[in-house]
């Protein structure tokens, strides 16, 4: 006599695919009926309104509130750019400077800005917290302070 192909594993995972299939049919017929039940939907229950802070509302925006803009005033594309030359010598202070690996960052005075620097760059030796005048050069991976010099304590 030959042996079942239909092991117990095999004949329990077809049991819960044949469930799992009803219980989805029956899900799907109980949708129906609420459908059915509520009737179709009107026109007016889909529409939305915005109001002024932007949410979305059932009521219609009230016309006294609504703000007039001049064509003229809007800005659709990027802003221009201020083309004033940059004064090339700035100032600022080592934020952080490692001697023996030879570099470091400095807090640019004006944009407050971090700005990296080399020990080749340097004029002189630097600390942290000293007040330094440089120049940038944009590098490969951003700006470079070069031609970095100390300010003599007053």
């Amino acid at each position: 006599m030959a042996k079942s192909q239909e092991s117990f594993n095999k004949k329990e995972k077809e049991k819960k695919r044949r469930k799992k299939a009803q219980d989805k049919k029956e899900r799907r017929e109980q949708r129906k009926l609420e459908k059915e039940e509520k009737g179709p939907v009107a026109f007016e229950d889909l529409i939305r309104y915005v109001d002024e802070d932007g949410n979305l509302t059932k009521t219609p925006p009230d016309p006294t509130k609504k703000k007039k803009y001049k064509v003229e005033d809007m800005i659709i594309s990027v802003q221009p750019q201020d083309n004033t030359p940059m004064d090339p010598n700035r100032k600022g202070t080592v934020k952080f400077f490692n001697e023996e690996k030879g570099y470091g960052f400095i807090i640019d005075s004006e944009t407050k800005e971090s700005v990296f620097v080399h020990m080749n760059n340097l004029s002189g030796p630097i600390r942290e917290n000293d007040k330094v005048t440089f120049e940038v050069e944009m590098g490969q991976k951003g700006a470079n302070a070069i031609n970095v010099k100390l300010v003599p304590a007053s």
